[in-house]
This record gives structure tokens, C-alpha cells and sequence, in this order.
């Protein structure tokens, strides 16, 4: 690029954050006013800015909202999926077709579909005495869940069609939108994986057995969509909300900048442990809070042999580590709002992030108190689990506004 020849080695560090910067208004603008960059260093910037191609401020936003679409509907689709999953409505459909479902339209379509449920452990060993109305219901909440995903696939492949053949793509660009859409992909792939665990005969042999699907493949299904939520959120934040670089650097904003980024990953294991409660119903084993049956730490614990079994396949075992890790996400996050006000001179917006991401850790603690001592219904788990996305948000946000924190640092 034309700024790099006029760079001083002194500037190396200043060019990264150019690489950064899509030089379509408001970005070049920021940089060269920021008071950051030398002389050389700001001409080569606005001749850059001058010279970036035909790529307008106008066609990078329609890029961004658009990104920010395909996470809307990625958020979307985690919201379906949490209340499929607790309305037991999953594996109500046994088949799975890339193209051509549709709903059954008369009630022999209906009757043909509920015999094909009944060959299925769910109902044989659970809903028995099911009929043909509350089969409707769950079959098309799992109807709705699905084509929610399908219509994510052509809201990304479309206007990614478009986009890239209009040339509103640089090649970074083009290689994270063949990424989107191959996780969008194994997305999809991963879910019916998830849903053929429920449908196996082999895996419920006992009488207590109860047909649901891997809990292991759950979390992996719903950690990839949130893998995929945050990509998508990252990308559009870059396109529609730059980071704006401080005028000056100090130790302060680059340890926040890495307290923050250990927190965001903190919280994203805390979901992987809801993904675990919520396969195995742990939800239910104890409805109490803080303790566990009037106890610190429950008897049952570590029933499982060997023991490491506990920590995924033990009820009592997640739901006793989701809680710890929950409540040490809202001390971090705590902790975080604390020295994001000590810090001083950061951009603004990196104060409004702290204080809201604060604020909904809180509050998610508080619907996963509610929800634990409700037993669980529909409506406060949905809550939650939405709760956990809206928090992950809050996160992405924050540690956007400061990404340019380190780029800039010597």
C-alpha cells in the first residue's frame, strides 16, 4: 500500500493499525486527527484515504448492516433453539432433508409423521400417551427452528454473492465470508448430528434412561452458533462502529485491554457449562440457592467413577460448576467495571461498554437465580439463555472499542 514507503522504522508499529483501517471516511479521518501519527505518517494516510478504490462510506455500511443481520438471525436462531430444546420439541422430527420440508398439510400428512415418531425412543419410552395435537406443537416448533436456519443460509449467501461480485470485498474480507459460510455449513450438520443422538435405540437401553440428545453435542451445536454469532458481530462493529485510538497509550488501557479479553473468554466457558446443564436437565436436580439441599457442596458430588465422568455426565457435578463459574464471571465482570472507571482518557465509548456489560452480568445472574428456583420454566430459561448472548455482545463491544489499544502501544 502507498503510506507503507513513507514509513519510518520508528512507524512500524503505526502501520498495523493502518492495515486495520478500511479508509473510508470516518476511519482515515480519526487516525490522521488523533495526534498519533507523525507527519509522513498522516500524509501517506490521506493520500491513502484518497486513493482506496471505489469502495464508498456508503457501500462499507450496507456491508456492515448486513453483517450485522446474519448475527441478528444468528441470535435468532439460538433463542428458537434454546426454546425448542425446553419445550422437548427436538426430535419430534425423525428425518432430515437439505431441501423440500414442509409442513404435513391434511391430517393423514399429520398421522403419517406421527408414526414415524412412535418408531423413535422419545416416544416409546416418554410420551407414550402423546396425541396427535401436542405432537403438532412440538414438530413445528422443531419446523420453525430449522428453516430459521435455512433462511440464515440465504440471508449470508445472497448478499455475499452480490457484495463480492460488485467488489465491496478486500481479500481480508473475502477470506472471513468463505469462512462464514463454511461454519454456516457445519453448522447446520452439527444440528442434525445433535438430533440423531436422541433418535438411537442403542444409546437408551434402561428403564430409567431418558431420550435426549448428547449433551456433548449440544454444547458443541450451540457453541459453534455462538463461534459464529460473535464472528459475525465482530465483523459488522468494524465496518459500522470504528474504534476510535486514544491520544495516548498507557500501562493502564493495556491491562484492561487484556483483563477484558480473559474475561470475554471466561464467559464464553460459562456458556459451554450452561450447554451442559441444559443436555442434562441439571437445571433440576437442586432448586435452591446458594446452597444445594442446605448443603455447601452435595453429597452426590462426585458419584460418578472414574471421576473426571462427573464433570460432564454428573447432573449435581454441572450444576455445581455452572454455578461457580457464573458467579466468578459476575465477579470478573465486576472487577472489570472497577478498573475500566480507574483508567483514565480512554474513548468514551469504552466506558459506556463497561457499564453496560457490568449492569447485564449482573442481571444474567440474576434470571439464572430465578430460573434455578422457578424449576425452570420456558419463558425465565429462554430469558437466561438470551441473557448469555446479549452479555457475550456486551463483551464483543468492549473489547472492540479498545482493540486499537495494542496496535498502537510503542
Amino acid at each position: 500500500m502507498l503510506f507503507t514507503r513513507v514509513l519510518t522504522k520508528s512507524n512500524v508499529q503505526l502501520a498495523n493499525v493502518l492495515k486495520y483501517s478500511s479508509f473510508t471516511g470516518r476511519s482515515s479521518v480519526r487516525l490522521i486527527k488523533s495526534g498519533t501519527l507523525s507527519q509522513a505518517v498522516r500524509s501517506a494516510v490521506t493520500v491513502a484515504a484518497e486513493n482506496a478504490g471505489t469502495i464508498t462510506t456508503t457501500q462499507t455500511k450496507w456491508v456492515g448492516r448486513w453483517l450485522l443481520g446474519c448475527a441478528g438471525m444468528c441470535f435468532g436462531a439460538v433463542v428458537l433453539g434454546g426454546v425448542t430444546r425446553l419445550t422437548e420439541s427436538g426430535l419430534s422430527m425423525v428425518d432430515w432433508r437439505l431441501y423440500g420440508e414442509r409442513p404435513p398439510i391434511s391430517r393423514i400428512d399429520w398421522e403419517e409423521e406421527f408414526e414415524k415418531y412412535k418408531k423413535f425412543p422419545e416416544f416409546q419410552m416418554k410420551n407414550s400417551s402423546m396425541t396427535l395435537e401436542e405432537f403438532k406443537f412440538i414438530w413445528m416448533m422443531e419446523y420453525v427452528h430449522r428453516m430459521w436456519g435455512r433462511a440464515i443460509g440465504l440471508f449470508f449467501l445472497v448478499p455475499a454473492a452480490v457484495f463480492w461480485k460488485k467488489g465491496l470485498f478486500n481479500s481480508a474480507m473475502k477470506k472471513r465470508v468463505l469462512a462464514f459460510g463454511g461454519l454456516l455449513g457445519c453448522q447446520g450438520l452439527l444440528g442434525w448430528y445433535m438430533v440423531r443422538s436422541g433418535l438411537e435405540h442403542e444409546r437408551f437401553q434402561g428403564p430409567s434412561d431418558v431420550p435426549r440428545v448428547s449433551q456433548y453435542r449440544l454444547a458443541s451445536h450451540l457453541g459453534s452458533a455462538f463461534i459464529l454469532y460473535s464472528l459475525f458481530l465482530w465483523s459488522a462493529l468494524g465496518h459500522l462502529l470504528p474504534a476510535e485510538a486514544p491520544q495516548k497509550v498507557t500501562k493502564g488501557m493495556l491491562q484492561l485491554r487484556r483483563y477484558a479479553l480473559g474475561v470475554k473468554g471466561f464467559m464464553f466457558l460459562t456458556v459451554i457449562s450452561g450447554a451442559f446443564v441444559a443436555g442434562l436437565d441439571a437445571g433440576l436436580v437442586y432448586n435452591s440457592f446458594p446452597k444445594m439441599a442446605d448443603r455447601w457442596i452435595p453429597e452426590d458430588i462426585l458419584a460418578f467413577s472414574p471421576t473426571i465422568r462427573n464433570f460432564t455426565e454428573n447432573p449435581t457435578t454441572v450444576q455445581f460448576d455452572h454455578r461457580i463459574m457464573g458467579t466468578t464471571t459476575l465477579a470478573l465482570f465486576t472487577g472489570l467495571w472497577l478498573m475500566a472507571m480507574r483508567t483514565r482518557n480512554m474513548p468514551r465509548r469504552v466506558y459506556t461498554a463497561a457499564n453496560a456489560a457490568a449492569g447485564m452480568a449482573w442481571m444474567q445472574v440474576g434470571l439464572g437465580i430465578a430460573t434455578l428456583l422457578n424449576y425452570v420454566p420456558v419463558p425465565l430459561a429462554a430469558m437466561h439463555q438470551s441473557g448469555s448472548l446479549v452479555l457475550l455482545s456486551l463483551s464483543i463491544w468492549l473489547t472492540h472499542e479498545m482493540k486499537l489499544i495494542k496496535l498502537i502501544k510503542k
